[in-house]
């Protein structure tokens, strides 16, 4: 029997392997399962090379528990070792670098693995002892058991095993015995090594007879040795990219269509990634994609791995070149892994455009599915960007699609402005927005529908990059005012009227929002009364609720504009009705507004003539007591205004008709107005 201590200068190995190793202890299956795969892969390629001889047999790795005896095996037959290659392997760690290792690499957990080949004492975190029994292929070289409690103290004895292999026995400890039940391991095998090359048995496929599960006595096997990505894509046909897709994702849908990765310069990747039918919520879709390293899983987070756009794609990728075990950090700052992530980048972009040439008819139906995909990558990915504007869509109200360049030269003759800016006219919703869509359509105007998630996002960014071009919501302003012309419209009324119509129409939201009544000359046929939102305040808001860094204007109140036409029959009426009604009351108003302000503009003068010092207390007094009483009268001719306003019917009728155009006329005050609709009648 041979003793002595493991290669290394510290007592504490063994508690920085239980504490710090890994993150997630569950890992020591993926370790010990990935060795056995090694060593059987080993094992073949030397029977391929001539130099093992012999029958290989069956090299499926076993995986067992006995909660009795508290332990887990693994077995395999593959290559197994020699009492040298045992020592060398188990027993001198990280020989290259021993002596500092630990003060090194101590604060940086993940870092240790990748640089020292720890996986195997991955074990130690779940188990108070560990023994390895192994048999080289080697025909004359003794089986051979290596024996470990948990501190660098080993032992080395000859035992008696038939078969070629290592089994590999855990003695789980107190605080990791639920890695003893059944469903944990089968679970753990299903997520770290559902796809490893060699077949991995767990248990026995069971069938239902007289009333219960029994067992077959068939090893179940629970990986695909030879997943879709691992194969040639001439080798699939579209049934067998969506079969694999159903093995990743049972519950998903199914996909809309699928890239197939397989690169070997400059550096090695293979995979599949699949478009899934995107929901409106980017954060569920997230997490989708399955790294792998050699068909050994890795991880499902791959924000910082892969461009952030691309984690709302499902599949997967595999790559040798990407470190097993190593942090995300340094994943993030690795070279190869920068990369990979632009070659997917540029294959996502190549497999797009390739449909929509091949296809456009079946890429249109497909366009709302993908849409959000897409928006996400141009906002986000400046090198998407580039190569999705030859086949990124913008879908206008009448359901029709057009790419960037088709639709400027659909609308840049009718909707380029006074200023020469190309006008983008958008709805965020057809059904609510619909009668200002169709007074753009009268117009001879087209209308985009706008009503994606990230649209908002999207547009902001587009004004970027189309040059001399602005997008305008369609219920941003009157018709006349969203895509200005040379022209000028004359109004009915005088400039004093217009003055009084302001008066009249004065609103006042119950919910806290702001209406200010703009007086805007249109055609006689168009609304009397409509009600619009400034661009620019909308947009602001929108973008503050979508976290877009604009906070402040989140916090303000709703603000719009109640615009009164003064050339519709309606309002030509409702001022001569206020001119019959409270005619005398604003005559004699005004008269009296016009003597105190010329009575204010002479004092203004006078005071002007003399310096700050020179105008006495007594004249400074009078003048503050006649800007109050102009404010008084102000105030007097406003409240007429208003009191009639509110008296009159059809000031109300056409208030609450502008509301009810854009669904804001709610409960009481739309109970309200259908009484008076019939009352009208």
């Amino acid at each position: 029997m041979q003793t002595g201590k493991i290669g290394v200068t510290t007592e504490n190995i063994f508690p920085i392997i239980k504490k710090f190793l890994y993150s997630d202890h569950e890992i020591f299956l993926r370790e010990l399962i990935s060795n056995a795969v090694d060593a059987t892969q080993k094992l073949n390629a030397m029977a391929t090379a001539g130099e093992f001889k012999g029958e290989t047999g069956d090299v499926t790795i076993r995986v067992e528990t006995d909660r009795k005896k508290k332990t887990i095996k693994v077995s395999d037959k593959g290559i197994g070792m020699t009492r040298e290659e045992l020592d060398k392997y188990l027993n001198q760690i990280a020989f290259s670098s021993a002596n500092d290792f630990l003060d090194k690499y101590k604060d940086k957990a993940n870092s240790i693995i990748g640089h020292f080949g720890l996986g195997f004492y991955s074990a130690f975190m779940v188990s108070d002892k560990v023994e390895v029994v192994t048999k080289s292929w080697q025909e004359d070289a003794p089986a051979v058991k290596w024996t470990c409690d948990g501190t660098p103290e080993f032992t080395i004895d000859e035992v008696q095993k038939t078969e070629r292999g290592t089994d590999v026995i855990l003695h789980i400890d107190k605080d990791s015995k639920d890695f003893l039940e059944e469903n944990k391991i089968e679970q753990l095998l299903k997520k770290y090594c559902k796809f490893l090359p060699v077949e991995i048995a767990f248990g026995k496929e069971q069938e239902w007879k007289d009333g219960k599960y029994i067992d077959t006595g068939k090893d179940k096997i629970i990986n695909n040795t030879k997943p879709a990505w691992t194969l040639k894509p001439s080798d699939l046909k579209e049934e067998d990219y969506s079969n694999f897709y159903r093995e990743l994702y049972p519950m998903g849908d199914d996909p809309l269509f699928n890239i197939h990765l397989n690169v070997d310069y400059p550096f090695k990747l293979t995979g599949i990634l699949y478009f899934p039918k995107i929901k409106n919520n980017i954060e569920i879709q997230k997490n989708k994609i399955q790294l792998y390293c050699n068909q050994v899983f890795v991880t499902d987070s791959v924000e910082g791995i892969v461009p952030e756009f691309l984690t709302l794609l499902h599949g997967v990728i595999d790559s040798p070149d990407i470190p097993l075990n190593v942090s995300r950090s340094y994943l993030q700052s690795d070279s190869n892994v920068k990369k990979i992530s632009g070659h997917i980048t540029k294959k996502v972009a190549d497999r797009l455009s390739e449909i929509f040439r091949k296809n456009r008819t079946k890429f249109e139906k497909k366009w709302d599915s993908l849409k959000l995909f897409i928006d996400y990558g141009m906002i986000t990915e400046e090198k998407f960007y580039e190569k999705a504007t030859k086949f990124a869509l913008l879908k206008n109200t009448d359901d029709k699609y057009f790419t960037f360049e088709e639709y400027e030269n659909l609308i840049k003759e009718n909707q380029t402005d006074k200023n020469k800016t190309l006008i983008y006219l958008y709805s965020t919703n057809k059904t609510d927005q619909f009668t200002y869509i169709e007074k753009a359509k009268n117009k001879g105007y087209d209308v985009l529908q706008m009503d994606g998630q990230l649209d908002i996002h999207l547009i902001n960014h587009l004004e970027t990059k189309f040059k001399d071009s602005r997008f305008v919501r369609v219920d941003s302003d009157v018709i006349e005012n969203l895509i200005q012309k040379e022209e000028v419209r004359e109004s009915k009324l005088t400039d004093e009227q217009k003055e009084d119509m302001k008066g009249v129409f004065s609103l006042k939201g119950k919910s806290g929002e702001m209406y200010n009544v703009v007086i805007e000359a249109l055609d006689e046929n168009e609304v009397p009364v409509q009600i619009t939102q400034s661009e620019f305040m909308r947009r602001m808001k929108d973008m503050s609720q979508l976290g877009g860094g604009m906070n402040f204007y989140g916090e303000l109140p709703d603000s719009y504009n109640l615009v009164v036409n003064p050339n519709h029959n309606l309002i030509v009426k409702i001022s001569d009705d206020l001119k019959t009604s409270v005619g005398g009351k604003l005559s004699e108003n005004s008269k009296e507004l016009k003597r105190l302000k010329e009575e204010l503009d002479f004092m203004e003068k006078e005071h002007k003539k003399k310096k700050e010092d020179e105008i006495s207390q007594a004249e400074k007094d009078d003048l503050d007591k006649l800007k109050k009483e102009i404010q008084e009268t102000e105030n007097k001719r406003k409240q007429i205004l208003e009191t009639f306003g509110q008296e009159n019917k059809t000031v109300k009728q056409l208030t609450d008709l502008a509301l009810l155009a854009n669904n804001m006329l709610k409960g009481e005050d739309l109970s309200t107005f259908v009484k008076r609709s019939i009352d009208l009648l």
